[in-house]
């Protein structure tokens, strides 16, 4: 029987996408994440969807991409094959908020798909690490970009040069994740959130995530001016109107994410 690289499930407003090679610790080949691109796409396109969670198993979020399938590789394969461009970045074009639960090991790519979420939730027993360069390879999924952004230039440096592992408190402490909870509760509090966030008006939180991510891209002044746009085109918003009309009537606003 094929394996099922990828489980889907709905809660409610919320999106579950499962990392399902527990025999490799979720190991990401192209295969793995192809079937993850689509289902993320999936439930971007679902209007009944409004937040997406990512998560793994107990012991492994992703230990990194598939060496075994990578070992014979050259450099005309991978360029030819777009490799990373092609499936890995698939995440990127995702406007709905996707927050990553993560348990056990969070290695390489698989730190480097935590990363690429909007949020990340860590169990205690959660660790991050960028090893590549024990293997002459260094991280190449965004990981010497996005993880610099994330917790500062020395701390990345020290990840990525010395193969240093953060555990979860640490990564918190640093910025890489946003909360740590008990392994036991990680789907728990995923969901509450998740549930939480898809509570609100989609376009709303769309608008947010676009603006927060520009930060990242943007000079100061570029940013307040986009930022500054997207405010302006909530007052076409129907969810906006309702918001600001249930706030004074002081009830609860019906939203129809739009």
């Amino acid at each position: 029987m094929e394996e099922q690289l990828v489980i889907e499930e709905t809660v409610g407003r919320v999106g579950v996408i499962t990392l399902n090679r527990p025999r490799q610790m979720n190991a990401l080949n192209d295969a793995l994440m192809d079937a993850l691109g689509d289902a993320l796409l999936r439930f971007d396109a679902d209007e009944r969807i409004g937040a997406i969670v990512l998560t793994g198993n107990a012991r492994a979020f992703a230990a990194g991409a598939d060496i075994a399938a990578m070992a014979r590789w050259s450099c005309m394969d991978v360029f030819r094959s777009d490799f990373i461009t092609r499936n890995w970045e698939t995440i990127r074009r995702v406007r709905k908020p996707v927050i990553a639960a993560v348990a056990g090991v969070a290695l390489g790519g698989g730190c480097e798909l935590a990363l690429a979420c909007d949020i990340v939730i860590a169990a205690e027993n959660a660790t991050f690490g960028l090893p590549e360069i024990k293997l002459a390879m260094m991280p190449g999924a965004g990981g010497t970009q996005r993880l610099p952004r994330a917790i500062g230039k020395a701390k990345a440096m020290d990840m990525c040069l010395s193969a240093r592992t953060l555990n979860a408190a640490e990564a918190e402490r640093s910025g890489l994740v946003s909360r740590v909870v008990p392994a036991d509760a990680l789907r728990d509090e995923s969901m509450a959130l998740a549930a939480t966030i898809a509570g609100y008006s989609l376009p709303a939180l769309m608008a947010i995530k676009e603006s927060v991510n520009r930060a990242y891209e943007a000079s100061l002044s570029e940013g307040v001016l986009f930022e500054r746009r997207q405010l302006h085109a909530r007052f076409a918003s129907e969810d906006a109107r309702e918001g600001m009309a249930a706030f004074l009537e002081k009830r609860q606003p019906v939203l129809r994410h739009r």
